[in-house]
């Protein structure tokens, strides 16, 4: 039996794979590297990941144990790999429709969004600046939120009737929301909505529980 091994930040990006894991209710091991604390930057952790990022996942019969980056990734393969669980649509326009989601997430949202409020001093060398690249940074996520409230509204879970891990996904970007000061619950109430459901979810407890983080 493969084994699973998941390296993730508290609070990261990597909390939606975490949850993938949790909902399959397979067994794998965790290790904590702290982004806060540059755990990621360590030789150690530069030996699974290069890039020094997170998510990894070590999958012992995957191309020899070595690590699968990035959270999208992470997902469609233990989705492809543990279809029963019905985590992503088999259907390919439904699946694309996941796709296209969880790389809007990933790319837009997160790296010119989310990333420009938490880390602003990485796109500019003029530290004097930092807060205003902050500001715009606040901006494009304020619209990006709007723009999920949209999309769930009438919905049961961002594809429909059927719980997948975009909606794991969405539950970070729902915290990262809130940590930046956004008034989630008041100003985006279907985001909210189907994040009260993911919160419930006993899969998604467990994961919050382990990393030891606060969604709101």
């Amino acid at each position: 039996m493969p084994s699973y091994h998941l390296y993730y930040s508290p609070g990261a990006c990597s909390l939606a794979p975490h949850i993938a894991l949790e909902e399959l209710g397979i067994a794998y091991e965790t290790t904590r590297v702290t982004i806060a604390e540059g755990l990621n930057t360590r030789p150690e952790y530069l030996a699974v990941n290069p890039r020094g990022r997170v998510p990894a996942l070590a999958i012992s019969d995957v191309d020899g144990g070595k690590a699968l980056t990035e959270a999208m990734a992470i997902m469609i393969l233990l989705a492809r790999r543990f279809p029963q669980a019905q985590l992503l649509p088999e259907d390919t326009v439904q699946f694309a429709r996941a796709v296209e989601w969880m790389g809007w997430l990933g790319s837009t949202l997160h790296q010119t969004g989310v990333r420009t409020v938490f880390r602003p001093e990485r796109f500019v060398s003029d530290p004097a600046v930092a807060d205003k690249v902050a500001e715009k940074g606040r901006e494009m996520v304020r619209s990006g939120v709007a723009d999920i409230d949209s999309r769930l509204e009438g919905k049961d879970w961002a594809l429909g009737e059927r719980y997948s891990l975009v909606d794991a996904y969405l539950l970070v970007f729902f915290r990262w929301g809130n940590r930046i000061g956004l008034p989630m619950r008041s100003q985006f109430p279907e985001f909210t909505r189907v994040m009260d459901a993911v919160r419930a979810r006993p899969a998604v407890q467990r994961a919050v529980e382990q990393e030891g983080i606060q969604i709101e």
